[in-house]
C-alpha cells in the first residue's frame, strides 16, 4: 500500500486513526498496540502475502536471540549469540538481495553457468533487517533488558517507517510504545503531522514524480540526447531522489505525529550543505547513524590513528553502496562519496580550522569588524561550495541510477563530450504538468515554438528553490500552524495531490 493512494488515504489511515484513538481513549494499552501491529502488517500484506510472511519470519527469528541473550549468559556464549544473529540477518538479506549478483560475478569470472535465481526482493528487507540488527546488539550490549514479543513486533512493522525508513532505534520508539496511553490526544501535533505529510506528498507526487518522467525517458534514449540533454536529466534526477525519497520520510514522520509518535527526521536540506561531511549529516541521517555505531565505532573509529580512520571510513561507504544495491556502481557510488569524505577530513586536519569559534563583534577592532565585503566574500564562498558539492553529488548519483557503470559512463560521457544541440523537445513535455499546460492555454501561449520549454525550466528552477534555498518541510510545519492561510494552503496542495494520484509511481528507495 503506498501513501500517495486513494485507499490509504481514505480507508486505511481514517480506520488507523479512529481505530487507535478509541483504544487510547479508553485506556487499553495493549488493543492499542496490538491495533497499530495489525494496522501495520495489512499495510505490508497489502503489497504482496509472501513478503509479509517473510517479515514475520525474520521477527520471531530475531526476538528468539533477544530473549536468549536477555538471560544470565557467559561473555563468551553471549558474545556467539550476537555473532550468529547478526550472520543469520546478513545471511538472509544476502539471499534475496545478492544472491543472484554473486552468481553473475562467478559466472563472469570463472565462466560458470550457474542459473540465476531471479529472486524478488521483499520490499523494506534492507530497513527491517538493519533495524533489527541494531535492536539484537543493543539487547547484546545491556541497552535493552526485557522487550514484550508485542511491542518488538510493533518495533519493526511499524508502518509509516516500515518500506522506506527512516531506520529507527529501540531507545527511540520503545518507549513510546511503552506510554501510549499516557499521552492525550494534542491538536497542534495532529496539525503538524498533517502538514507534514501534505507537503511530503507534494513533494513526491508533484515534483518527484514529475521529474521522475523526464529522467526515465532520457535514461531510455541516451542515443537521442545531446549534451545539454544528459546534463538536464543527471540534474533532474539528483532532484527527483532527494523529494522522492525525503517526501516519503516527511510523510512518515507526518502519520507517526498524528498518531502522537515521533519518528526522527531523516534529512536535514541535504543539497545546502557546504562539504560532504555536511552533507551525509544532512542525508539519510539514520542510515549514517546506523553505520556510526554499528560498524565505524566497532571498528576503532578515530582511536586507532588517523590511517586506520580514513580505512574505517571508506569500509563505511563501501559498505553504504553495498547497501542500497546489488550492482558495481552502487560499489563506485559508494566510494566516490568515501574518497571525497576522506580528503575532507585529511584537509579539516591539517589545514582547516579545528571547530568554528563564533566572532566577537565587540572585542574586534574596526579593521578587524565584518564590513560589506566580507560578507559578500563569505556569501560567495557559501555558495560556490554548495554549488560545486552538488555538481559532485550529481555526478555520483548517475551511477546509483543507471542500470550498470557503462550506461553510467555513456551518461557522463554525453554530458561531457556529446553534441550541443538544441534541448529535445520530447524530453521537454516529460516535465510538463496538464494543470500548467491549460495555464498557458488560457494565456495563448501553447502556440509558441518554446512553450514546452517553459514549463520544463519552471519545473527545474522550482526544485532547485526548494532543494537548495527554501525551508525545508519540517521548518514549514513548525511555522504554519494555527495560521488560516497556511492552513488553506496546505488544504489546497492537499487536494492538488489526491486529483494526481492516478499518476502514481512506487517509491525509488523500495527498490533499495
Amino acid at each position: 500500500m503506498l501513501f500517495n493512494s486513494y485507499v490509504f488515504v481514505f480507508l486505511f489511515f481514517p480506520i488507523c486513526l479512529i481505530g487507535y484513538y478509541a483504544l487510547i481513549h479508553w485506556k487499553k494499552k495493549e488493543l492499542a498496540q496490538l491495533f497499530l501491529t495489525s494496522m501495520s502488517l495489512w499495510f505490508y500484506g497489502y503489497f504482496q502475502v509472501n513478503y509479509l510472511l517473510i517479515m514475520l519470519a525474520s521477527i520471531f527469528v530475531n526476538y528468539l536471540f533477544h530473549k536468549i541473550l536477555s538471560k544470565n549468559l557467559s561473555q563468551k556464549a553471549a558474545k556467539g549469540t550476537v555473532i550468529a544473529a547478526v550472520a543469520a540477518n546478513l545471511g538472509i538479506l544476502f539471499y534475496f538481495k545478492y544472491f543472484d549478483f554473486f552468481l553473475s560475478n562467478i559466472n563472469a569470472v570463472f565462466g560458470a553457468d550457474f542459473l540465476l535465481r531471479s529472486i524478488v526482493l521483499p520490499l523494506g528487507i534492507s530497513f527491517f533487517t538493519f533495524q533489527q540488527i541494531g535492536f539484537v546488539v543493543d539487547t547484546y550490549r545491556g541497552e535493552v533488558k526485557n522487550c514484550k514479543f508485542l511491542e518488538y513486533v510493533l518495533f519493526v512493522s511499524f508502518f509509516p517507517q516500515l518500506i522506506a525508513g527512516p531506520i529507527v532505534s529501540q531507545s527511540e520508539m520503545l518507549p513510546q510504545f511503552a506510554t501510549m496511553t499516557e499521552r492525550k490526544f494534542d491538536w497542534e501535533q495532529f496539525a503538524k503531522g498533517f502538514i507534514l505529510f501534505v507537503l511530503g506528498l507534494f513533494k513526491k507526487v508533484i515534483l518527484a514524480d514529475t521529474l521522475g518522467a523526464g529522467v526515465d525517458f532520457g535514461y531510455n534514449n541516451l542515443e537521442t540526447l545531446g549534451s545539454l540533454d544528459a546534463l538536464l536529466v543527471m540534474f533532474a534526477y539528483t532532484l527527483q531522489l532527494y523529494f522522492d525519497f525525503s517526501g516519503y520520510c516527511d510523510m512518515a514522520r507526518g502519520i507517526g505525529s498524528m498518531l502522537g509518535i515521533e519518528i526522527p527526521v531523516n534529512f536535514n536540506s541535504p543539497y545546502k550543505a557546504v562539504n560532504i561531511i555536511d552533507f551525509w549529516k544532512r542525508w539519510h541521517i539514520t542510515l549514517n547513524r546506523f553505520f556510526t555505531k554499528y560498524v565505524y565505532i566497532p571498528l576503532g573509529g578515530n582511536r586507532k590513528g588517523e590511517m586506520r580512520t580514513y580505512l574505517n571510513f571508506l569500509l563505511v561507504f563501501l559498505l553504504s553502496g553495498i547497501w542500497h544495491g546489488a550492482g558495481w556502481n552502487y560499489v563506485v557510488w559508494g566510494m566516490l562519496h568515501g574518497v571525497l569524505y576522506v580528503l575532507t577530513k585529511w584537509w579539516q586536519n591539517h589545514f582547516g580550522k579545528r571547530g568554528a569559534e563564533k566572532i566577537d563583534v565587540t572585542n574586534m577592532s574596526d579593521t578587524e569588524k565584518v564590513t560589506p565585503v566580507s560578507m559578500i566574500a563569505k556569501w560567495a564562498k557559501k555558495w560556490l561550495s554548495r554549488i560545486a558539492l552538488f555538481l559532485y553529488v550529481s555526478v555520483a548519483w548517475v551511477y546509483f541510477r543507471a542500470a550498470d557503470i557503462a550506461q553510467a559512463n555513456k551518461m557522463l560521457g554525453t554530458i561531457v563530450g556529446g553534441k550541443i544541440q538544441k534541448l529535445s523537445m520530447d524530453l521537454a513535455e516529460c516535465f510538463e504538468l496538464d494543470e500548467f499546460w491549460y495555464v498557458l492555454k488560457v494565456l495563448h501561449l501553447d502556440a509558441m515554438s518554446y512553450s514546452r520549454y517553459i514549463l520544463m525550466f519552471v519545473m527545474l528552477i522550482v526544485s532547485f528553490y526548494l532543494a537548495m534555498v527554501s525551508r525545508n518541510a519540517s521548518e514549514i510545519a513548525d511555522r504554519a500552524k494555527g495560521k488560516t492561510i497556511s492552513a488553506m494552503f496546505i488544504g489546497a496542495v492537499f487536494v492538488w495531490c489526491v486529483l494526481s494520484f492516478s499518476q502514481v509511481s512506487t517509491f525509488l528507495y523500495f527498490n533499495f
